[in-house]
């Protein structure tokens, strides 16, 4: 059912079936966290069609910043008063992140929102995005902007996990390779509670 993933199937696929939630045992580490102390920000999940079949689009955060320095992340960041909503917040990040134009971005579905470590509540939307889009890379902010087939992304086998103690409480991370790149905290919890989604009938 992986190679068999389009566009039109993606979109059935995630608009049918009811919203999974982040898996309980990645939640536990941050059980503790005073939600109304929390920043919202959000990401943007955006799927490019190819000749092969749909890619999805990954940057690699610069080594120098605060939160998650070096990581593979979806492009996003926080909310800020002039943003109209969360799905405001994906498309103007991406687009100061990586310069992706904002119409060449139709978004498509939304997830729950995850509380990270970093004390934000991150909600990540699904989109399509252009083929043709042109990227614009703040070095400030990103290092590197890279696509991954959504059939490596999506594919249950290819997403490990492994389970540590942490206060007493037992937590499980998960992570993914691909080429030269892991992806793995936030990031990884999402591709899990998407593929759970996404792909649950296969």
């Amino acid at each position: 059912m992986l190679s068999e993933l389009n566009k039109n199937h993606l979109i059935q696929r995630f608009q049918l079936h009811q919203t999974v939630d982040y898996h309980q045992e990645a939640l536990k580490r941050v059980s503790h966290l005073n939600q109304s102390h929390l920043r919202k920000a959000s990401v943007l999940i955006g799927f490019v069609e190819r000749p092969h079949g749909l890619n999805i689009i990954f940057t690699k955060r610069a080594l120098h910043l605060k939160h998650h320095p070096g990581q593979v992340s979806f492009p996003g960041g926080k909310f800020e008063p002039s943003d109209a909503d969360l799905s405001h917040t994906a498309l103007r990040e991406t687009f100061e992140e990586v310069g992706i134009n904002q119409d060449q971005i139709t978004i498509f579905g939304q997830m729950p929102e995850l509380i990270t470590v970093s004390k934000f509540t991150v909600t990540p939307f699904l989109a399509f995005v252009s083929p043709d889009y042109k990227t614009v890379i703040d070095r400030n902010e990103v290092d590197e902007i890279f696509e991954v087939p959504a059939n490596i992304v999506l594919d249950k086998q290819k997403l490990h996990s492994q389970k540590f103690q942490i206060n007493n409480f037992s937590h499980r991370v998960f992570g993914l390779s691909y080429k030269q790149h892991f992806i793995w905290g936030m990031t990884a919890q999402i591709i899990q509670a998407m593929q759970n989604h996404i792909m649950h009938q296969c």
